[in-house]
């Protein structure tokens, strides 16, 4: 009997191999539909197509995907120490996404050229490709967390029984403050009286005592949330995950949705649309928490699309909503202000805002 952990390494194996080979027979096999009527139904080049996309597919796993995936199994001591990039992820763009992308250019020139306008594949690119590209971001992040259970290192916020103290300031009392004035005439100070605070709000003395006292201006207080309202409250990093992964692509899925309007696939607009949006994938590349990322989000996704989104929005009209355009600009100024012209002296003075 394969133990839990067994099985869920043969599911993610599964699914991340499902998502390398699903994409590229579904895309080349509606390429090979459009070169069968582009020939006037000629079945010859629809087979050939099947075949080739078979081929490729063979040819990847058994000399790319296995041998990447059987070393890092192995080698775990080695990629332990890799903190900053991810190989899998590497892979998977280059032997997938890459190729996909490729034949979708290469069926709007086809069409283009040939005059025939057949299929703009307007959901392949959104609702396949970059699907198992974010499914298979996911399994990467979700690798090191337990199923069952809650999540290793999981802090919740609402378990502790009273209220919570958030912010700690010594507070003398006041017949330390008397006793404190008169020690001047003998040159010296006596200690406060109040030592410290309890979770519970109680107020510990030297001598031992409790005694129940209140200070707005010193403390802040969260109380917690029981009953059955207290699922509204909770919080789970497996959860969050899977929000920060779709989120962390929306901007991409909007720029290629941007190139199934047909407009813009069957025209010169279609390759920078398609060539940024490949590049903006490389970012998966780099592990989630890495400080590369800001930087590289910058140049590989936020600058080159407020280009494109710009001249697309002057050639064709909103083909896409102000809001993603907006995010860039804001991203772009954003990132040169806070990391690049705030270490100026000018904009360095505390005195200025």
């Amino acid at each position: 009997m394969p133990s839990l952990k067994t099985v869920k390494l043969v599911a993610y194996e599964v699914l991340q191999f499902a998502c390398l080979c699903v994409p590229i027979f579904v895309v080349l096999e509606r390429f090979a539909s459009l070169m069968r009527f582009v020939r006037s139904d000629d079945t010859t080049a629809y087979w050939l197509v099947v075949a080739v996309s078979i081929a490729y597919v063979t040819t990847v796993t058994l000399f790319a995907w296995v041998p990447v995936k059987f070393f890092i199994l192995k080698s775990r001591g080695f990629f332990t120490d890799i903190t900053t990039w991810r190989p899998v992820t590497l892979t998977y763009v280059l032997l997938s996404t890459l190729p996909c992308f490729a034949i979708l250019l290469a069926s709007s020139k086809v069409q283009v050229d040939t005059k025939i306008f057949y299929d703009v594949f307007s959901e392949l690119p959104v609702s396949l490709v970059l699907f198992a590209l974010i499914c298979v971001d996911i399994v990467e992040r979700i690798r090191p967390y337990h199923l069952k259970g809650q999540a290793d290192g999981l802090e919740s916020d609402f378990d502790l029984p009273g209220p919570v103290l958030t912010h700690l300031e010594q507070v003398s009392s006041v017949s330390a403050q008397l006793q404190q004035a008169n020690g001047g005439e003998n040159g010296s100070a006596l200690s406060p009286e109040v030592r410290c605070v309890s979770v519970s709000g109680r107020w510990r003395g030297v001598d031992g005592y409790s005694a129940t006292r209140s200070s707005s201006t010193a403390y802040l207080y969260s109380r917690s949330h029981f009953g059955s309202h207290r699922i509204f409250w909770a919080r789970d990093p497996r959860h969050e995950l899977f929000m920060d992964t779709f989120m962390f692509w929306l901007d991409t899925v909007e720029m290629v949705r941007v190139g199934g309007i047909r407009e813009v696939f069957y025209s010169g607009w279609i390759f920078p649309v398609y060539i940024l949006a490949f590049i903006s994938t490389v970012r998966v590349v780099v592990t989630p928490h890495s400080p590369l990322l800001a930087s590289l989000g910058v140049l590989s996704q936020d600058l080159p699309f407020l280009v494109v989104r710009i001249c697309l929005i002057g050639v064709f009209g909103f083909v896409t909503p102000l809001l993603y355009v907006m995010k860039n600009l804001l991203v772009c100024l954003t990132f040169v202000y806070f990391l690049l012209m705030t270490k100026l002296k000018v904009f360095s003075r505390e005195s200025m805002f």
